[in-house]
């Protein structure tokens, strides 16, 4: 798992990084295109948060259901 968490430590870096690097860039000069694009990054570390959540959730269950069993 502990692979699994840097990854997703990393993905999440990779748009939060560039989302307020563009949001910086919208609030300097005003262009609607780097809003957009900031909101696109910013709903992808949302999506990529909650898939990572989810999956570590999960992981957990089956690895604690896994050591019930045997």
């Amino acid at each position: 798992m502990s692979f699994f968490y840097g990854l997703m430590a990393f993905v999440m870096a990779a748009t939060l990084l560039p989302s307020v690097f563009y949001l910086g860039l919208y609030l300097v000069t005003g262009e609607d295109a780097a809003l957009q694009r900031a909101a696109k990054l910013w709903n992808f570390l949302r999506a990529f948060t909650l898939a990572g959540f989810n999956v570590m959730v999960w992981g957990h269950v089956i690895v604690g259901f896994w050591q019930l069993i045997r």
